[in-house]
């Protein structure tokens, strides 16, 4: 008997590991703009030391009117005048049941740093910025 509710035990755990897994936010994604439904950067999400990050893999237009890699020029302290292929915009964020909360994400157009919360939702990301008791969710697809 205790051998049957072991396996059993076992085949639940890592059943629900497998559909957590399916669900993970890590891997690929476009970004797309709400007006114009075209697809504006590539991000790639990824966990380090038990927290989630995502970088800017890829832009739709990735240089300048000269012809030079774009940089973010508004963004904050150590990122300032960065390439923005390549600059982490989703920094520091913990599991909280099943979202990933507590960290920031910045936007690279304006600099504006915001606190952040990303799920998946229908296989799609669903990255939510708050300021204050405001928010706006954007949905990305994934690559």
């Amino acid at each position: 008997m205790k051998a049957l509710i072991t396996a059993v035990l076992v085949n639940v755990l890592f059943g629900v590991g497998a559909v957590l897994a399916g669900d993970a936010p890590t891997g690929t994604w476009k970004t797309v703009d709400e007006k114009s439904g075209k697809v504006m950067s590539q991000v790639e999400v990824y966990e380090q030391g038990g927290k989630l990050f995502g970088k800017i893999t890829g832009l739709t237009e990735p240089n300048d009117k000269d012809g030079k890699p774009k940089t973010c020029d508004k963004c904050p302290g150590a990122d300032k005048d960065k390439p923005i292929v390549g600059l982490v915009i989703i920094k520091d964020l913990s599991l909280s049941g099943d979202r990933y909360k507590g960290g920031t994400i910045m936007d690279p157009e304006d600099g504006k740093v915001y606190k952040a919360e990303v799920w998946v939702e229908d296989g799609k990301l669903k990255v939510r910025g708050y300021l204050g008791l405001f928010y706006k969710t954007q949905t990305w697809l994934k690559a």
